[in-house]
């Protein structure tokens, strides 16, 4: 079962998907995609790190997704990604510019084939006014064609809004 989990910032969507990653039963790998590039940057990782439970595993990987994802991803366990967003930023900000389409493409190949439960976890940008900059409609753009993409390859996707859950769609392999 692969789900992805949309939704502004601090509507719930992280809490959520924790929940149901504790709620599966199975171990958990959690994937943290935040890179500290200022002190206010690490400590929120730090806070993030220390609320995890302690018998999660945790990988931090900022740019490779697929390639962890598929070394995790297996049955009988639970990964759970956090945040598709902040992937994308490290992405659009890498210095070879080429390194955003070969990984979005790379996880989009990867996600079918992926086994277990896979949870991806992102922001929904697009519901605002179009940005002024070019780099910020560009970020508005690829994370919209990104989570479209992703949609349409998870069997559960579901809007997060004031703590909120909302299913958009629910096609899972199990009654």
């Amino acid at each position: 079962m692969r789900t992805l989990i949309l939704g502004g910032a601090r509507s719930g969507k992280s809490a959520l998907a924790e929940r149901l990653a504790h709620e599966s039963g199975h171990p958990v790998t959690y994937i943290a995609t935040a890179q500290a590039h200022d002190g206010e940057m690490a400590a929120r990782i730090a806070h993030h790190r220390a609320s995890r439970p302690a018998h999660w595993v945790s990988v931090e990987e900022p740019l490779a997704l697929a390639a962890v994802l598929r070394a995790h991803a297996r049955p009988g366990h639970c990964v759970l990604v956090d945040c598709l967003t902040l992937w994308l930023s490290n992405l659009l900000g890498a210095e070879d510019p080429s390194l955003l389409a070969r990984e979005r493409d790379a996880l989009l190949a990867a996600l079918p084939s992926l086994t277990g439960q896979v949870m991806l976890v992102s922001n929904e940008v697009g519901l605002g006014v179009v940005p002024m900059g070019e780099l910020t409609r560009r970020f508005v753009d690829e994370a919209g064609r990104l989570h479209q993409a992703l949609a349409a390859s998870c069997e559960r996707v579901v809007l997060v809004a004031a703590g909120l859950p909302l299913t958009l769609k629910n096609e899972s392999r199990h009654p």
